[in-house]
């Protein structure tokens, strides 16, 4: 090297040589330095140049950073792609690469969004470019792998246009993260993902459109023997779950949820050193039992649900200190639920929902200080509801429907003025609802039906309520007053009202002003008489489920020949006084139930449009006439058809769908005549068919 620029030896260790001169530009390109008078070409040695250079000149240097070649592979990944919004899901994604540019004095690729480099080297050993709105294939020749100094790579929440992961991942030897989660790619994960020997974080979740199954999950594993994290949530591996899993001693965070696995659940899995998050649910087929746990277990999350998981809870899971989170939704749990879980002060999240559990609600559940959801329904528990719940003052909601528990609502349940969800419906509860339910000024949805209650109970205290959307009070033994003046008071906007069995003998006239409604119940009432004009206006764009049956109605007054509400699913009148002809509800209806009632004349033409009807129940009426020529159409949703004990004659019309889904006919008591038509023959899952001209 000539004139200024020299090369100097410090120490005489050549290990330290360093760059002196005034340019730094040159420290870009390959160095020739003479030592002992040959010339070094060496990386290490630059790079220790260029360290000291950028300490002596404040981490700036007079050149672009990042290397030539590096940058060229940059550009040319991002030019493989389009950039499109409804690429990514995060609703905060932007084009990353769109500050990829060599204008201006934005050349320096490691200033770019999303890259990272070494600061020594200069190489570019992270890119995330996770939500970036990429759409596009990736395919093995990418630029993307010519950057062999990568060690964490994230391209999570792409479209990679159902592409397959390149085999040549495996150039990037140097990874220790990689993310490719929801990006669409498809198809087979590659074997030379395992080659990634240097892996601590691997997430492929993907929403079924990944698959592990040639290779197999042990052999995409067996070498990854640094991995502390494993996410493969929604990948398509439909497998044992490999015993090596159980090798891994460094793995924190295991996610395998949904992915199709089956068999016997390796319990070494539980005992893993260093594990944290434990995540397999729904695999329906996986089988296991939970061990004895020991206190020195850091487990935090433990996500169970929807397997088939079973025996008891072990009382060790006490020793659980860390836990935040328990999930065992749909298992087959059993036994009692053991009181030393409310040892776990850390938990925010309970739920062992949908289990066989049985006995008393744990009063030590009271000491769950920090726990914000708590689900307990569909079990077999007894007993009274504790007490101590009501030192559960973070609590947001809790469920404990359909069980058998008894007693009355403690007092202390209604200062928890967190809760935004209670449902206590279908025990054995009793005794008044106390007024004092009007203290839960947070609550969004309360259920209290298929109870005991009993006494009267003022629907002014539900008004008070303001966040409150749902209200289910139906099929206790309770008198609900409403204020005469409740119609003509600014309430909130209901979405379900369940008001059977209230007692009620008139149309709530608040109804009138509600536009959001999707449920309403007001059967098992004693309304008589005419269906009020205003009822055809409510909520004529929301209503979903509408029952008044089990009424004294006689008339449904001057209604639209179609009825209003567009997304109707399910419309019951069964068992009133019902006279005239019969309502149409919207096309979409998929339950229509009439029975035992006064209807006369012929099914309207119309009815033949209700193409997703599921249920046709019109028995028990006066109607006569043929049926209509399209009547074998509802074959291809419809499962039950219940003309019985009506005036129908003609004959049964002989065509019925192919393929038909009917499980239940009856025409009996009616005056058909003629032959059965074969094309019954085509209701291959038909189990009941009645044709009987009397009563059997």
């Amino acid at each position: 090297m000539k004139g200024h620029n020299k090369c100097t030896t410090i120490g005489g260790d050549r290990g330290t040589q360093v760059f002196k001169g005034a340019g730094g530009k040159q420290l870009r390109n390959q160095m020739n330095c003479r030592n002992n008078g040959n010339f070094v070409k060496d990386e290490f040695y630059l790079e220790v140049r260029i360290s000291w250079y950028q300490t002596q000149h404040h981490g700036s240097l007079a050149g672009p950073l990042c290397r030539d070649h590096e940058r060229s592979n940059l550009l040319q990944f991002k030019e493989s792609f389009v950039i499109n919004k409804s690429a990514s899901l995060d609703p905060s994604a932007y084009p990353k690469v769109a500050s990829w540019t060599l204008e201006g004095n934005n050349s320096d690729c490691c200033s770019w969004d999303g890259v990272e480099c070494d600061e020594v080297t200069g190489h570019v050993i992270g890119l995330d470019l996770n939500s970036s709105c990429l759409y596009g294939s990736i395919n093995s020749n990418s630029s993307l792998f010519h950057l062999v100094h990568l060690q964490r790579l994230n391209l999570a929440d792409n479209h990679f246009n159902y592409s397959q992961i390149p085999s040549t991942v495996s150039n990037l030897s140097k990874l220790t993260y990689l993310d490719l989660s929801s990006s669409m790619f498809s198809s087979q994960v590659p074997l030379q993902v395992s080659q990634l020997s240097q892996l601590s974080s691997l997430n492929l979740s993907s929403d079924h459109t990944l698959e592990i199954k040639k290779p197999s999950l042990r052999s995409l594993v067996e070498n990854l023997t640094h991995l502390e994290k494993l996410d493969l949530s929604g990948v398509n591996i439909i497998s044992l779950v490999p015993n090596i899993l159980a090798n891994l001693s460094s793995l924190k965070f295991l996610h395998l949820n949904d992915c199709g696995l089956h068999g016997e659940f390796p319990i070494g899995i539980f005992k893993l050193p260093n594990l944290q998050v434990l995540d397999v649910q729904y695999n329906k087929g996986l089988t296991g039992y939970l061990p004895d746990f020991q206190q020195s277990s850091p487990l935090e999350e433990m996500l169970l649900a929807d397997t088939s998981f079973s025996g008891k809870l072990p009382a060790s899971m006490g020793n659980l200190g860390s836990l935040t989170r328990i999930d065992t939704w749909n298992c087959n749990f059993s036994g009692s639920i053991p009181s030393s879980i409310g040892n776990l002060t850390h938990l925010n999240f309970l739920n062992l929902a949908k289990n066989t559990f049985e006995d008393h609600i744990p009063s030590s559940f009271g000491n769950l200080i920090q726990l914000s959801f708590l689900d307990l329904d569909s079990n077999n528990l007894t007993g009274p509801i504790p007490f101590e719940l009501a030192n559960l003052t973070q609590l947001t909601s809790l469920f404990l429907y359909h069980n058998l528990v008894s007693g009355q609502i403690p007092f202390g349940l209604t200062n928890l003025t967190q809760l935004t969800v209670l449902n206590l419906a279908e025990n054995n509860l009793a005794g008044q609802i106390p007024s004092s339910i009007s203290n839960l000024k947070n609550l969004e949805f309360l259920d209290l039906s298929f109870n005991n209650f009993s006494g009267t109970l003022e629907f002014e205290k539900f008004v008070k309520l303001k966040k409150l959307t749902s209200l289910h009070l139906s099929y206790n033994g309770i008198s609900l007053l409403i204020s005469e003046t409740s119609g003509n008071t600014t309430l909130q906007k209901f979405q379900e009202l369940g008001l059977g069995l209230c007692n009620l003998s008139k149309f709530p006239d608040f109804l009138a002003n509600q536009d959001e409604l999707q449920w309403l119940d007001l059967a098992d009432n004693n309304f008589h008489g005419q269906v009020p004009g205003w009822f055809w206006n409510v909520s004529k764009e929301s209503l979903e489920v509408i029952n008044l049956s089990n009424n004294f109605l006689t008339s449904l007054g001057q209604h639209p020949i179609l009825l209003p509400w567009t997304r109707l699913a399910i419309f019951d009148l069964h068992s009133n006084k019902l006279q005239g002809s019969l309502p149409i509800p919207s096309f979409s209806t998929l339950q229509y139930h009439v029975s035992n009632n006064s209807f006369s004349g012929k099914i309207p033409e119309l009815i033949c449009n209700m193409s997703s009807l599921e249920v046709l129940d019109l028995s028990n009426n006066n109607l006569s006439g043929s049926l209509p020529k399209c009547s074998h159409n509802f074959g291809d949703s419809l499962l039950i058809l219940d003309i019985r004990r009506n005036k129908f004659e003609g004959r049964i019309p002989q065509t019925w769908t192919k393929g038909s889904k009917l499980m239940v006919i009856n025409f009996s008591q009616n005056k058909f005549q003629g032959w059965l038509p074969r094309s019954l023959a085509k209701c291959i899952m038909l189990k009941a068919l009645d044709v009987a001209s009397r009563p059997i």
